[in-house]
């Protein structure tokens, strides 16, 4: 299943510049979820990330599937968010950087659940580039009442 960037915004709270989800190209509950993120140079954070070489800051790239695991979350415990409900990073582990991305690049960010216990979620997280891996991460979860 598909969602488009007008349903990406009911499921996330970002919006630009920090929303980093453009589709989610498919998603089984539970399981996984697939999305990419455009990478445009008219982005922030190209001015000072370098200006004469462009490069995707690898906290970015993180957060994009951090993003992601929100979204399969949600779509997994209650199908939609509850009105002032939104889901956390609470832990990074094993963060690996492969490649560097660049403007014009788009990233496939994949995310599989690894479990769920006493409401964290733990997820397995890759990010691609025309097939090559440029990040990995185990990513945590959970849900939490917006402030």
């Amino acid at each position: 299943m598909e969602m488009n960037i007008n349903e990406v915004m009911n499921f996330l709270p970002h919006r630009y510049p920090f929303l980093m989800i453009d589709r989610v190209l498919d998603f089984e509950v539970g399981k996984h979820l697939t999305a990419i993120k455009n990478v445009s140079f008219n982005e922030p954070q190209f001015t000072g990330h370098f200006p004469s070489q462009p490069i995707m800051p690898g906290v970015l790239i993180v957060e994009a599937l951090a993003q992601a695991t929100g979204i399969l979350a949600f779509k997994s415990e209650v199908g939609k968010p509850i009105d002032g409900q939104i889901y956390m990073l609470v832990g990074i582990d094993k963060v690996r950087f492969k490649r560097t991305v660049e403007p014009g690049d788009q990233i496939l960010l994949r995310v599989e659940v690894m479990m769920v216990k006493r409401g964290i979620w733990k997820f397995d997280c890759k990010a691609t580039v025309e097939g090559k891996l440029v990040t990995s991460a185990i990513l945590m979860c959970t849900q939490k009442a917006a402030e």
